[in-house]
């Protein structure tokens, strides 16, 4: 995922959708999906279906989740036959990786840390209808026809049972303009599991966003000391699936 240096062509159903309000991309994935920020106060997801997650489970997990916690409230969702459409009101705070942030990753990195803690211990796992446990994640996988290694069958045993976000890379925080974190976004896989499995690649997100030596900030901000056998395993567990 890429904040776009060129300018990206904007889908038609983007331009209907925005009704007449200016948009800029602020957002670009592997996958060809875009995000667009429209000078309305919107935001507007396009981009193919695919197997992993869509917007209509988005749409879902974060009608849930704004129940507690600060996500975007769902606008407007829909879909063809091969593209999918997410609109959102805005919400204060910037991406922990916008340039004034990628410019403090110390006051950064610590606001992922204390943003994951607080949806993790906010969320209720009793009440929480969708799954994101390893044997999900393994036959979701299979059903884009990924073959998971046999070693990663056996997960490690579960160290405390939460709502995991599901894609705690560093894009996903927003920071206000205190420093601290302001909200979530990107909740396409939200679900119970293990909180290593956020935290392992949440940590990981960090080296890549902002350079090695982060990992300890994070954990620190979270307040949990590292388990190397865990976070081996959800970040191989990331990487196969």
């Amino acid at each position: 995922m890429t904040i776009p240096l060129e300018p990206v062509a904007v889908p038609d159903r983007v331009r209907d959708l925005a009704r007449g309000a200016e948009l800029d991309c602020v957002w670009a994935n592997e996958l060809g999906g875009l995000t667009f920020r429209a000078s309305d106060g919107r935001h507007i997801k396009h981009g193919p279906r695919n197997g992993e997650t869509s917007f209509a489970g988005e749409a879902r997990r974060l009608a849930w989740a704004g129940r507690w916690i600060t996500v975007p409230p769902v606008l407007e969702v829909g879909g063809d036959d091969t593209h999918e459409w997410l609109v959102t009101a805005s919400i204060e705070g910037e991406s922990a990786v916008a340039p004034r942030w990628v410019a403090d990753p110390a006051s950064a990195v610590h606001a992922i840390g204390e943003g994951l803690r607080a949806l993790h211990d906010t969320l209720p796992v009793a009440d929480c209808p969708f799954d994101w446990g390893v044997p999900s994640r393994v036959a979701n996988a299979a059903g884009r026809g990924i073959r998971v290694p046999e070693r990663m069958l056996s997960a490690p045993p579960i160290d405390r049972l939460v709502v995991c976000h599901a894609d705690a890379c560093a894009p996903n925080t927003l920071v206000g303009d205190d420093g601290a974190w302001a909200g979530h976004v990107d909740l396409g896989a939200l679900g119970v599991a293990d909180r290593w499995a956020d935290l392992a690649v949440a940590t990981m997100s960090c080296e890549w966003n902002y350079g090695p030596g982060w990992e300890g900030t994070l954990l620190a901000a979270y307040g949990i000391e590292p388990d190397t056998e865990r976070i081996d395993y959800y970040r191989e567990l990331w990487n196969a699936t």
